[in-house]
């Protein structure tokens, strides 16, 4: 945990000045702050988790009621990471806002903070999205109306927002092949010395669905349901390690159906792991209503810490599995932390750090074609980039930030964006195009229909001078909708089967790659990105200050070679 003199500042009014001088706020907003009372908190003094959870619910809700104009439903809220415990006394402040909105869904981002109002001092606690989907009205399904970005940080998470809808959809698929696939090598459970019996963690609670534990649509409260499984998550927590233990991650919560007032809920939890210094506590909520049959309401997989009177996490027991579901429920945690860990590994990677290229592995394949994918659209939502040239219609920007320099290349060709797409998806086909910087290009692996690896070898820079070569991961993405362009995401990763060698010096890729935009029926956009670094510096370096026309060129032969093969083979 984060001490408190180490408070992140945020700002927190959204108003921002436009140009013209107009005040904007986003319309879909809602805030809610709420001071921390002895009531709201456990009895550590610290704000329960799970009330937060209903305060972050029912606030993202409203938002999501603002923008649909009719009732809306939680349906998911995704992983949630919290860096901080909040003490009595301390004031939460939410904001929830919709990033975006789909046919009948839309995504609701959630910012916490906790504010010291003696101190004047805030910091952030956690940040979250949630799915929201508009109920059906008497006049039929809801056809949701759609959000307009405005500011350079709306437009971030509006593009952002189609890339994390795909991870949710894929979310059930993802974790049952990463399972599969890290499960069958863990081989068997380890038997530890003086073991808890992960029996001895058990917890079943049932609640029953009062009117206060309804929402304004007479289902349960999302967030009733949240805390109450967060509630019997920290009972199972606690007997494993006879101490209050401190709720660090949630994994998804899927709402799978709806209760009403009248349900009874079975409430569900047990340890499934214990690492040195974390847990891992299984989590599910069943409602039934006389003698009908049990309904799986949702589940979730919480991580708790256990810290001493310095705030260090404390060594924890280990627990020994019952046998069976025990042991597939133990080794299914263990795959859960490894994908925890590449995926923290993978999003916190600095461009300052060395190497750059992060580790391919069937296992991280998702999240780093995702992070592939999130960088590549993070930068074409930057507003500051500087027109340097432009040369037979061939634009080129700069953007130098934080000690890197970036560039893109916009140009128009009279080739449909679906065939342009096909056309320059595949890097085997670039070196048609782009001789200066594509010598030779080997498809090393199809890892799916969006994900293939890569290795490039580019010509030498000086005489005498080694060529480079690049193992990259190229990403590819359909558009979500009409809003949205096609995407080629290129990284670089390593590969053991693919070391550096003596011919060749290893480059590095951060991020690269095309936005193709469908301008009209017969004219694509094309916008080329690359951020800069050592590793590619020296063969672009002299387009950038004007000494060479070779960007120019390069991509006027891309225009022509995108045009010989309009009419080619179409993509399958």
């Amino acid at each position: 945990m984060t001490s408190e003199g180490e408070e992140v500042h945020l700002v927190l009014d959204s108003l921002v000045i436009q140009e013209s001088g107009e005040v904007y706020r986003n319309p879909t907003e809602v805030k809610m702050s709420q001071i921390v009372m002895p009531c709201h908190s456990n009895h550590c003094g610290e704000l329960s988790a799970g009330q937060l959870l209903k305060w972050m619910d029912s606030t993202a809700c409203l938002s999501a009621e603002r923008h649909a104009g009719c009732v809306c439903i939680t349906a998911s809220v995704d992983d949630i990471n919290f860096e901080h415990t909040i003490g009595v006394g301390k004031v939460v402040n939410i904001i929830a806002k919709v990033n975006r909105a789909f046919t009948s869904s839309m995504e609701v981002g959630i910012l916490v903070t906790c504010e010291d109002l003696y101190t004047d001092r805030q910091w952030k606690v956690c940040h979250a999205c949630g799915t929201f989907v508009a109920r059906r009205t008497e006049a039929g399904k809801v056809q949701l109306k759609q959000v307009v970005p405005r500011t350079q940080m709306e437009q971030m998470e509006y593009s952002l927002a189609a890339e994390r809808r795909r991870m949710r959809l894929l979310h059930a698929e993802i974790i049952t092949d990463l399972l599969s696939s890290s499960t069958a090598q863990l081989g068997e459970c380890q038997e530890y010395q003086n073991a808890v019996p992960a029996e001895r963690t058990r917890v079943e609670s049932v609640e029953l669905v009062l009117p206060p534990h309804a929402n304004h649509q007479v289902n349960t409260f999302g967030g009733q349901i949240m805390a109450w499984m967060e509630n019997v998550a920290t009972i199972a927590a606690c007997r494993l390690c006879n101490a209050h233990p401190t709720l660090r991650t949630i994994d998804m919560f899927h709402f799978r159906g709806p209760s009403h007032i009248g349900d009874r809920l079975v409430l569900k939890a047990i340890v499934n792991n214990s690492f040195k210094h974390s847990m891992e506590v299984g989590v599910c909520a069943e409602a039934y209503k006389g003698g009908d049959p049990l309904r799986h309401i949702n589940s979730a997989f919480m991580t708790f810490e256990v810290l001493d009177s310095d705030r260090k996490p404390r060594t924890l027991p280990r627990i020994r599995p019952e046998p069976v579901d025990g042991k597939r429920r133990y080794q299914e945690a263990i795959a859960r932390k490894k994908i925890r860990l590449d995926r923290k590994y993978i999003i916190s990677c600095k461009q300052t750090e060395v190497p750059l290229s992060v580790p391919w592995d069937p296992s991280n394949k998702i999240y780093l074609s995702y992070n592939n994918v999130s960088a590549l659209k993070l930068m074409a939502t930057r507003n500051n980039w500087v027109l340097t040239s432009e040369k037979n219609k061939v634009r080129l920007y700069t953007l130098e930030e934080n000690q890197t320099l970036c560039f893109k290349v916009e140009m128009h060709v009279n080739v449909s964006a679906e065939q342009t797409f096909h056309l320059l998806s595949d890097l085997r086909r670039r070196k048609e195009w782009d001789r200066d910087h594509y010598e030779e290009c080997e498809l090393i692996n199809q890892a799916d229909e969006e994900d293939t690896l890569y290795r490039v070898t580019t010509p030498s820079v000086g005489k005498g001078a080694k060529g480079t070569d690049f193992i990259l991961l190229a990403s590819r993405r359909k558009p979500c909708d009409a809003r949205d362009p096609y995407l080629i995401a290129l990284r670089s990763v390593t590969l053991p089967t693919h070391p550096p060698t003596h011919d060749y010096t290893r480059g590095e890729v951060l991020c690269a790659g095309f936005s193709i935009w469908d301008d009209s029926s017969s004219t694509t956009k094309i916008t080329y990105y690359n951020q800069a670094t050592p590793g590619v510096l020296p063969h672009i370096s002299t387009d950038i200050v004007g000494l060479s026309s070779s960007f120019s060129s390069t991509f006027s032969s891309c225009s022509r070679f995108l045009e010989a093969n309009k009419d080619g083979p179409a993509a399958p």
